[in-house]
């Protein structure tokens, strides 16, 4: 008996730093500069990404062409920003955290993007040169 409540508190004890790890690496992503081809792509005026542009930066980046095919791309974070997104509407005190929240998400897309577009460049400089 005692075997199984430690081992059920391992596992949630391992799922917690998973959570926490995948986040600190969003975030570390997310402080990265997002290009002004990123920002006119997704129609984006102002001069940073904020939690409202999400929805316009998956857009920009569900119409890009990706070489390895369809996949489920990003979807762990747009189950993240939807998530949040549902807590900072249901409970008001925690519209702050979501809202941060929320445009960390964004800005992150916006570089996965960028990083994506430059891919494509770089590819597409290759194939002219053959």
């Amino acid at each position: 008996m005692i075997a199984a409540i430690l081992f059920c508190v391992s596992i949630v004890a391992f799922g917690q730093f998973g959570l926490y790890y995948w986040r600190a690496s969003i975030a570390n992503t997310a402080n990265r500069q997002v290009s002004d081809r990123v920002r006119v792509a997704a129609g984006i005026p102002a001069a940073s990404v904020t939690s409202r542009d999400f929805r316009a930066i998956m857009t920009v980046h569900d119409l890009t062409p990706d070489l390895r095919g369809p996949g489920g791309a990003h979807r762990a974070i747009r189950t993240y920003y939807s998530i949040v997104e549902n807590i900072g509407r249901l409970i008001p005190p925690l519209a702050g955290w979501a809202e941060a929240e929320m445009a960390m998400c964004s800005r992150y897309v916006a570089v996965l993007v960028d990083q994506h577009l430059e891919r494509n460049m770089d590819c597409a400089e290759q194939m002219r040169g053959i």
